[in-house]
């Protein structure tokens, strides 16, 4: 019988409690990594580890404002009573927004940089020098479309999740002769609650139905459809693997071919 991939390895998950983060600490979880999901609210993991551990697997949940440098040096000191080392790192914690430029707002503006940029770099800063030492490890930093393209009145998302890649890029340099690896995905509009309240948002500001809505923003998608949350985190899995090693630096495009440069 052949082991699981990822069987041994440790893997910390941000923004693990729903949506991407929690369709990527069960898949982890599945290749037999033990997991621990960290979210603003642990409660909101809570249900998920409980499922994740009456099946036999090893799974925790914390909580951690990645915006707050005491709270994810709180989380890391939990990550290594708990799992010890860390193998695996997932920055998936992050905030979107919407508005056209000038009705952007500076406060708007800082809070989503806060938590997609800042906390994606204070959480790999936490993690990666460990994994240089050990020569080992695996960071997946789920971006966007909008860190490949520009998109109208997302500019400050976009400009976050711009910082998001190019940060995987230079972390990637950096690590290369470690044996750490780093990468970004980048999906389209995936099928979560974020993705509802930007058709929300539209809905309230046109007049559009619901189906409406969602039309208008998946015209320039190819395949017409949400991207799933279990896609990304099939992605995400496999670059966890042993076999992923020569895949470093890269934005991994999930968006139906959406964007194609």
């Amino acid at each position: 019988m052949i082991a699981p991939p990822l069987v041994g390895r440790n893997a910390v998950i941000t923004g693990g409690g729903r949506g991407i983060g929690a369709a990527v600490t069960r898949r982890l979880a599945e290749a037999g990594a033990t997991v621990l999901a960290c979210s603003r609210d642990a409660s909101a993991a809570s249900e998920l580890i409980g499922q994740l551990n009456e099946r036999g697997d090893r799974a925790f949940a914390t909580a951690c404002d990645v915006t707050s440098p005491d709270s994810v040096a709180a989380m890391a000191e939990y990550a290594g009573e708990t799992l010890g080392h860390v193998d695996i790192l997932v920055n998936n914690a992050g905030r979107a927004h919407s508005a056209p430029l000038h009705h952007q707002t500076l406060e708007e503006w800082n809070r989503l940089f806060a938590v997609n940029v800042t906390g994606t770099f204070l959480c790999t800063q936490a993690f990666a020098p460990a994994m240089a030492q050990q020569a080992w490890g695996r960071i997946v930093n789920i971006a966007s479309i909008a860190a490949r393209t520009g998109l109208r009145y997302v500019s400050a998302y976009a400009a976050s999740k711009h910082a998001v890649l190019g940060f995987t890029r230079c972390i990637a340099a950096e690590m290369a002769e470690n044996g750490v690896t780093a990468n970004a995905i980048c999906p389209g509009y995936v099928d979560t609650d974020m993705t509802t309240e930007t058709v929300e948002r539209i809905m309230s500001k046109t007049g559009l139905g619901r189906e409406e809505a969602l039309a208008s923003i998946l015209q320039t998608t190819p395949q017409r459809r949400l991207i799933d949350a279990d896609e990304v985190a099939f992605v995400a899995a496999m670059l966890c693997e042993d076999g992923a090693h020569g895949i470093n630096g890269q934005a991994i495009g999930i968006d139906g071919g959406e964007f194609l440069g």
